[in-house]
């Protein structure tokens, strides 16, 4: 029987778990103002006067500002020198209040005016203010297009650009304090991970399970799972699941996949087993995964292309008979995803991204395998750049038979 897995009950799992989140820091007021001024040097660099910044998570990112984004225009306009301006709806107003870290003049409009209007006399003032007639504005790349197209045709002198170059620029190197969340978020989910599976038995549904990891990750002080995928035996050769999983049998393999928020920031782990034991062609499979996940870690360094770590673990997988490319039986989707308060952002570990690597990247390391009609396994751990090299978040799984090893 593989190590750590079975043998328990959700009663008993659960009441070994204790909150983690108590001695937890928040992003101070002092790195919001420093990201601001981090990214009005970008946009003077980059010819850009104005930021607009939709509900999301570039808005929570340079304003600390939480709002889901909707169909009402709440956003920010951050201008190249100066404070920023907030737009809302009038009915908001005092709620957008009680979620502004940092603070700013809030305009607002009443439902049957049009907001895109007022963003421009928004617009004009701060840009009038930097001494240009109607300045250039880089739109945040999470931007709708009905809205961009509502806020262009109202505004047809202002020139509009693409602001990634400036938001990821400033996104994806993670300060000190982003690094504690991201590392807490992540411990919390691999414990729930080591939790799940001593719970698993013949005949548990993937509900069941599911329902588990989300108290699991309440029990430890998150809000509950940010997401969570559950497959057993043929399903695991899914990337993403199946409409109608199967419950659990003896000697399947088992893909679990789910992660939780820490003060917005995401966890995102996934652990490939076997719950019984395994077989020579389910060792052989996850030996190859295990052996192209580290292929991919040591690739990552400094000044390294993205899509070079992509090409590693896919050299990995060919060289083991897997692929080529993205066929399968092999690697049908790229290498890994950057991460911080979206689960999946900018650089992306694939063969067409070259951002160079540089200190505080983050990203996730999942080359998976599928073989349709057998099983799928992936193993996804995240790593953060250093100058020294890249550094894991979490220890990659020992072995099919220990996945979980010691605990450290």
């Amino acid at each position: 029987m593989t190590v750590g897995v079975g043998g328990s009950d959700a009663a008993e799992q659960l009441g070994s778990l204790s909150v983690r989140t108590a001695d937890v820091q928040a992003i101070s007021m002092g790195e919001y103002l420093g990201r601001i001024q981090r990214v009005q040097e970008q946009m003077g660099a980059a010819g850009i006067d104005a930021l607009y910044l939709p509900g999301g998570s570039s808005l929570a990112y340079f304003t600390g500002t939480s709002w889901h984004p909707s169909e009402r225009m709440v956003a920010a306009v951050l201008p190249r020198e100066g404070q920023v301006e907030y737009v809302a709806p009038a009915f908001e107003r005092e709620t957008l209040l009680l979620h502004t870290v940092v603070e700013g003049s809030i305009h607002c409009w009443e439902e049957h005016e049009s907001p895109f209007e007022l963003l421009g006399r928004v617009l004009a003032s701060v840009t009038g203010s930097l001494g240009v007639d109607h300045g250039c504005v880089g739109m945040d790349e999470s931007t709708p297009f009905f809205s961009f197209d509502g806020i262009r045709r109202a505004n047809p002198k202002v020139e509009f650009v693409g602001a990634m170059q400036v938001t990821s620029a400033c996104r994806s190197r993670k300060s000190a304090a982003e690094l504690a969340l991201l590392q807490r978020a992540k411990d919390m989910t691999l414990e729930v991970h080591r939790s799940v599976a001593r719970i698993l038995r013949p005949g548990i549904t993937t509900t069941e399970v599911t329902e588990y990891i989300e108290a699991a990750h309440r029990a430890l002080g998150a809000s509950g799972s940010s997401f969570c995928i559950v497959l057993f035996g043929p399903d695991s050769a899914f990337p993403h699941g199946v409409k109608d999983p199967k419950a659990l049998d003896e000697n399947d393999v088992v893909l679990i996949d789910t992660g939780c928020l820490l003060h917005g920031y995401n966890s995102d782990i996934t652990r490939t087993y076997v719950y019984g034991t395994p077989d020579d062609r389910q060792r052989e499979v996850w030996d190859a995964e295990k052996a192209a996940q580290a292929a991919a870690f040591a690739a990552a360094e400094v000044g390294v292309p993205a899509g070079d770590v992509d090409r590693a673990a896919r050299a990995s997988l060919e060289a083991a008979g897997y692929g080529p490319g993205y066929a399968l039986p092999g690697l049908p989707h790229r290498t890994g995803h950057g991460i911080g308060l979206d689960i999946h952002e900018s650089p992306y570990l694939v063969a067409s991204d070259d951002t160079p690597l540089a200190p505080g990247m983050c990203f996730s390391n999942e080359p998976m395998i599928c073989v349709p009609g057998e099983f799928g396994v992936r193993l996804e751990d995240h790593f953060y750049v250093t100058e020294a090299g890249p550094r894991w978040f979490t220890t990659p799984s020992l072995s099919i038979d220990d996945p979980f090893g010691p605990r450290h």
